[in-house]
């Protein structure tokens, strides 16, 4: 499957503003101890500078092929330029507070053979920037733009950013935050806040579970007034918890994780740049997690182009059953565990088939059914009868095969994505619950007559019936193998 990205993108308009600041990187070889102190000799043989800060988070919008405009203060100094040329020559229109009595931020990485052995950090208060300066800065920006992004590294661009986010609010528009600090009362009233688990954790506490994590991001949006936010968690992948509604758990994409540097602001460009075009939050946040697996494979602060997200997830979703789960796990699950993963992997836009039935002794019949039901979308469920409801339908001798056996089974199949065990006479609550894209039933039934078809047709979706192979079913396989019994 590959990953249709709005053509829209490109009338997108994201205002950036935030702490700017200049990444130089300083990178050569070492080959001895220094002499005066147990430190590495670097022989520096390139240097490089990029914009850092809100300034990446530009460069991550203009990269995606919408339109960044920023919004900053700065000293008045070389730094300023260099950052200026940069961020123009990628196509963002520049608004800087040029503070003369001010330096522009600057972080300084010693790099040798790929590796960050020392950062240095040129930072002061910016004199006299306070909220309504910020206020009359990025106030002309508002106005045409279709979303505020607010990039916060508490390095005083923004004292008080509930001005902002009133008059963005005001005009319509989302306000997206990526926080810093421990006091969130200060970005009340904003869509969502992108922190990262440390920050999330020293504002709530420790949390032991996704489950946890979910829970108080929830309290913290609902007692914010925020719509959501977006936890990200490293190498644990990220949790969308809206105020209202349930969380989603999206696994992370990274294939080699080189550099984080740079990862949040990748990650909330790419979500302002979704929600810009129209797409829902949930799939902004797993195209979102698909960009921030991208980036942290190249060095320093890095951007994302659309080309590379087109790539990024065809590679993670694939075509075939093999393919990683955007729910985090294949094979067997209990019903919260799969409606977690269906979410997740509407979230980036798949289409998701059910079907259901006994499976006892899995045959060609039944692998040939799956597969053309697999070959109608992009995941696959199966619903399967506990032992207790099989013998109600099939009698006192039947299953033959245990559940956890056959769910083992079907689990093992490359056609079939996750298998749910159900207990009741039919799936019919289970399949509500779900509400899969399409749902497939094998035989000679009519549509109407398959269990669950009412409310997936209520939810949109559709109702089909696959044949089954002539001469294959596992009441013939019995009669076979019981007439080889009684023939010895």
């Amino acid at each position: 499957m590959t990953l249709a990205l709005p053509s829209a993108w490109e009338q997108v308009r994201v205002a950036v503003v935030g702490d700017l600041m200049l990444d130089r990187y300083w990178s050569g070889t070492t080959r001895r101890i220094s002499p005066e102190a147990p430190v590495p000799v670097v022989h520096v043989e390139e240097s490089e500078a990029r914009p850092g800060g809100a300034g990446n988070v530009a460069l991550n919008i203009a990269a995606l092929g919408a339109q960044a405009s920023l919004a900053a203060p700065s000293g008045d100094d070389e730094a300023a330029d260099e950052l200026t040329q940069a961020l123009v020559a990628a196509g963002v229109e520049c608004r800087l507070e040029r503070i003369a009595a001010a330096q522009t931020i600057t972080k300084l990485r010693i790099i040798s053979r790929h590796q960050q052995l020392l950062r240095l950090d040129f930072e002061a208060p910016f004199p006299g920037f306070d909220g309504a300066a910020l206020a009359r800065l990025a106030q002309p920006l508002l106005g045409a733009a279709d979303v505020l992004l607010l990039s916060d590294y508490a390095k005083g661009a923004l004292p008080d950013p509930q001005r902002l986010i009133g008059s963005a609010r005001a005009a319509g528009l989302p306000v997206l935050i990526d926080p810093k600090g421990r006091d969130y009362q200060r970005y009340r009233g904003a869509t969502l806040l992108t922190p990262n688990l440390t920050e999330f954790e020293s504002v709530v506490g420790a949390c032991c579970s996704p489950a946890q994590i979910a829970e108080r991001a929830g309290a913290l949006a609902r007692e914010l007034a925020i719509e959501a936010l977006l936890v990200t968690r490293g190498e644990a992948g990220m949790t969308l918890a809206p105020a209202e509604g349930a969380p989603v758990h999206l696994p992370t994409r990274a294939r080699e994780v080189f550099d984080v540097t740079g990862a949040g602001d990748t990650v909330i460009a790419t979500l302002a740049v979704g929600l810009a075009a129209g797409m829902e939050l949930a799939a902004a946040a797993a195209l979102a997690n698909t960009a921030a697996g991208v980036v942290v494979g190249k060095l320093g602060t890095a951007t994302v182009t659309q080309a590379e997200l087109r790539t990024a997830f065809a590679a993670a979703s694939g075509g075939s059953g093999g393919a990683e789960s955007p729910g985090g796990v294949r094979g067997v699950v209990d019903e919260p565990g799969l409606i977690n993963a269906v979410r997740s992997a509407r979230a980036v836009g798949e289409r998701v088939v059910m079907t259901n039935g006994c499976f006892d002794l899995l045959h060609a019949g039944h692998v040939d059914y799956l597969q053309r039901a697999r070959q109608c979308g992009d995941r696959l469920v199966v619903a399967i009868n506990d032992d207790a409801s099989v013998r109600r339908l099939k009698g006192a001798t039947r299953p033959i095969v245990p559940l956890a056996q056959r769910a083992a089974v079907l689990a093992g199949l490359a056609a079939v994505d996750w298998v749910v065990p159900f207990s009741e006479e039919t799936p019919a609550r289970l399949i509500a619950a779900v509400q899969p894209d399409l749902l497939v039933k094998g035989g000679d039934y009519q549509p109407h007559e398959i269990a669950g078809a009412d409310a997936v047709t209520a939810a949109g979706g559709r109702v089909e019936v696959l044949p089954f192979v002539d001469g294959a079913s596992t009441s013939t396989l019995i009669e076979r193998i019981q007439r080889l019994a009684s023939s010895r």
